[in-house]
């Protein structure tokens, strides 16, 4: 809420909005990370994958409203009140919070923050996604792409390294061995990757290939999240009352065919065609989220509820940032494959690159879906193995 204030004030310049838009993340990031935890933590098992979809249902309208809201600030004010109109609302949840929100009985006495681990962490994240962005416009090739790739690994190995010494570290990594979480976070990861090849190669289409305004194509790619929010509580039912993993696994096959039919989509395509494919977008992803959420979460003890919820909240925004740049990358680098010379925007002229681009980047984001469904099918095939975890959970 503070950093939303402050980021109003466009007079102090631009690398004041930056350092408030960071302050703003690090309060995000707090209220992600433990949104997980306080819900598994107050909900039997039986209850727990409605409640985990009552979260994906405030997603998806937050979806739905950022940008409507956004835009109608934007028809009758100035872009700084895109900031302060949360501060109300930031103000009536921090009220709310501090009345209804449970207490934690877990004692953590001496806690202390992993500044180390930290601080290797942001640098990996920076530095991993700094060089993929960049490697757009250089190549692969580039010494400057190869060295910070290579640094990255290095980056990688020093952080792990970082949390098996430390005696408080920042992730305890420990809570990997646990096979269903593990699996569970990959898939989860991987559906948030798939989904941002959508976010990312859809306006371009609507916008540069049909000729749509961005209202109009808002308009159209709302078809998502209104599903979503609509299924989430139909999938949380659906995970409480029959088996999750089935549930999953029903969601991932819709989502890979969904991937499918992008693969359809022409410069002629009807529109129609593409809502039917948007609704279907958000309707299996709806139905893979909410028991899959119940599913990560059910095998952790209590006292590392805090940790796991903030790993989920991480391997969610982590597929979104490994979509949004695989998505964006592998389309210029397809399109500037294809025409023979390097291609930085959308080329007009030659409406068929940009085509036939999108359909192979959606080629790879329906790979992506179908890892994520083999790791389900696996997770269900050993899950004799694996069910000692939710048994402990129960018992």
């Amino acid at each position: 809420t503070i950093g939303s204030l402050l980021a109003g004030f466009s007079s102090l310049g631009f690398n004041f909005l930056i350092g408030a838009r960071v302050f703003q993340a690090v309060g995000a990031s707090m209220t992600m990370s433990n949104s997980f935890g306080i819900t598994t933590s107050n909900f039997p098992f039986s209850m727990r994958t409605r409640a985990m979809s009552v979260i994906g249902m405030f997603v998806s309208l937050g979806a739905i409203a950022g940008p409507a809201i956004g835009g109608a600030i934007l028809n009758y004010l100035s872009w700084e009140y895109i900031f302060w109109v949360n501060v109300p609302v930031g103000l009536i949840s921090i009220i709310i919070g501090a009345k209804y929100f449970p207490k934690d009985t877990i004692e953590q006495r001496g806690s202390k923050i992993d500044w180390i681990g930290s601080a290797i962490f942001f640098a990996l994240i920076a530095v991993f996604f700094i060089a993929l962005n960049a490697a757009e416009n250089l190549g692969f090739a580039n010494p400057w792409i190869i060295g910070g790739l290579i640094l990255s690994i290095l980056l990688f190995y020093a952080f792990v390294r970082s949390q098996l010494v430390i005696k408080e570290p920042m992730i305890k990594l420990n809570i990997f061995k646990n096979q269903l979480y593990s699996v569970s976070l990959t898939t989860a990861l991987l559906v948030f990757a798939t989904n941002a090849y959508t976010n990312i190669l859809m306006p371009f289409y609507l916008q540069d290939l049909r000729g749509l305004t961005p209202g109009q194509a808002g308009l159209i790619l709302m078809a998502f999240p209104i599903t979503n929010f609509f299924i989430s509580p139909v999938s949380g039912w659906l995970g409480d009352k029959f088996d999750k993993e089935l549930i999953t696994l029903i969601g991932l096959v819709g989502l890979t065919l969904v991937q499918v039919g992008f693969l359809s989509i022409n410069a002629a395509s009807p529109f129609s065609l593409l809502v039917i494919i948007l609704i279907g977008n958000g309707l299996f992803t709806a139905i893979f989220q909410s028991p899959n959420n119940a599913l990560t979460m059910s095998t952790v003890p209590k006292p590392l509820l805090g940790i796991a919820g903030s790993v989920t909240a991480l391997a969610r925004n982590i597929g979104f940032i490994i979509g949004n740049t695989l998505a964006t990358i592998m389309l210029f680098i397809f399109m500037s494959n294809i025409a023979g010379h390097h291609i930085e925007s959308y080329p007009s002229h030659q409406p068929e690159l940009f085509v036939e681009s999108m359909h192979i980047s959606f080629f790879f984001a329906g790979l992506m879906s179908l890892i994520a469904l083999f790791l389900t099918i696996y997770r269900m095939a050993s899950r004799k193995r694996l069910s000692r975890y939710i048994e402990n959970e129960v018992h």
